[in-house]
């Protein structure tokens, strides 16, 4: 097993109510054995997952048998996780979603050519709100994400109703306010928010808030958790009865396999699951897809990320046009296209 380090810097800064995003640090992970070879990658985001020293370190004190605990280190086992579900999928000669879809679901169904996604709107005045929102659903997406929390309560919910406004009734809005909320203000804006139409707001209250966040269920907006699951599990969202919506994110819950997992037991309880990214690099991106793949019937997932880089690691396998991230051909993550990053003999 190889590991390398990389960074790759934002086009620009992205800033959410947890903080602002400026660079991606993260690992390369390689296997190789049985005549087959796998590629993984372990993109560390303090807030979610461990630092990157605790990656690096994980990392390094790991073998193939001697996995990194992903309760402890979940970005660090992603890497592990997908290095070695690549591997296997390449020498089956299938699409990593196939092995994954076989874990939890159906596997007769045939996979998805593709998966919906949604654009990501940032923080920004009214009018850059707007604009963004409209540029996105002029090149195709059904769906927008709009950050909130940043700005005053009252200019977030002008911002939201003036998307709402300048799109179609059949573009849906989501919201995600990174748990910039108390509980008073997060009621107050649910009560203005339902009339406007919302698909979901996502982590209204801080992340150890569950039961809080069940309060705010059934009042006309749905309630997504995101950062909860870096604290908690799906298992105990779904016993505190917390949320309509659970946003998983491969690298912040152990890899691929554990998120696939998490998937099934959110639809096993009627709780819808969205798959995203945490603006990681090509190999985890393209990893995201195949977990959303996976998922049948998914709705649209948050892994329209990749134009947030300022540079990547590979060309994109994965497609995105007209809203939706098409899945790659080859078996495998992309089959050899991300052959260009593995280290020459003797590196």
């Amino acid at each position: 097993m190889w590991v390398d380090p990389f960074s790759i810097r934002l086009a620009a800064p992205l800033s959410t109510a947890a903080g602002t995003i400026s660079e991606r640090r993260g690992f390369l992970v390689g296997v190789e054995g049985d005549g087959s070879r796998g590629l993984g990658e372990a993109t560390p985001l303090p807030g979610w997952t461990e630092s990157y020293e605790a990656a690096r370190q994980a990392l390094a004190d790991a073998t193939l048998y001697s996995p990194p605990d992903p309760d402890a280190t979940p970005a660090a086992a992603h890497g592990v996780d997908l290095a070695r579900l690549d591997a296997a999928a390449r020498r089956e000669g299938r699409p990593l979603a196939a092995g994954l879809r076989e874990q939890r679901f159906d596997s007769d169904r045939p996979l998805p050519e593709s998966v919906p996604v949604n654009a990501t709107i940032g923080d920004g005045s009214v009018r850059e709100t707007v604009d963004a929102a409209t540029a996105a659903v002029d090149d195709g997406f059904d769906w927008l994400k709009l950050k909130v929390g940043l700005r005053e309560p009252d200019v977030d919910f002008e911002r939201v109703r003036a998307v709402r406004t300048a799109v179609d009734d059949g573009v849906s809005i989501r919201l995600d306010a990174n748990g910039a909320w108390d509980r008073p203000t997060a009621k107050r804006m649910v009560d203005r928010l339902a009339p406007v139409g919302i698909d979901y707001l996502e982590q209204p209250l801080p992340a150890a808030d569950l039961a809080d966040h069940g309060t705010l269920r059934g009042h006309g907006v749905d309630i997504a958790v995101d950062e909860s699951l870096a604290e908690t599990s799906v298992e105990a969202v779904i016993d505190a009865g917390a949320a309509d919506v659970v946003v998983i994110k491969p690298m912040a819950v152990g890899g691929p396999t554990r998120a696939v997992a998490a998937a099934g037991a959110a639809r096993a309880a009627g709780v819808e699951p969205v798959v995203t990214t945490t603006i990681d690099a090509v190999v985890a991106r393209t990893a995201a897809v195949h977990v959303a793949a996976a998922i049948p019937d998914v709705t649209a997932c948050g892994l329209s990320t990749g134009s947030l880089l300022d540079d990547d690691l590979a060309a994109d396998p994965v497609a995105i046009a007209d809203g939706r991230a098409r899945l790659p051909t080859g078996a495998g993550l992309c089959g050899d296209g991300f052959d260009s990053v593995w280290p020459a003999p003797g590196e």
